[in-house]
């Protein structure tokens, strides 16, 4: 009898040890950390996109097709 009620306890007190570990351990915490990056990298670049547009939209385009018309309506 006391055999049977000291392998309970083994059992129990291991059962204990096990749910302590698996609560307390942080094997998936890289999931999270790597779903912020990318879209923290998804964010930036929308961004440096948006940026990039609106630069080329009021600068560089207007700049770029009067210079172009300059060029074919040359009278030399």
């Amino acid at each position: 009898m006391k055999s049977l009620i000291c392998k309970l306890k083994n059992k129990a007190a291991t059962a204990v040890v096990r749910t302590r570990n698996t609560l307390s351990g942080n094997r998936g915490e890289g999931y999270i950390d790597t779903a912020i990056k990318i879209l923290l990298a998804v964010v930036i670049g929308a961004l440096l996109l948006a940026g990039l547009y609106a630069l080329f939209g009021e600068t560089v385009l207007p700049t770029l097709t009067q210079r172009i018309k300059e060029m074919f309506n040359y009278g030399g």
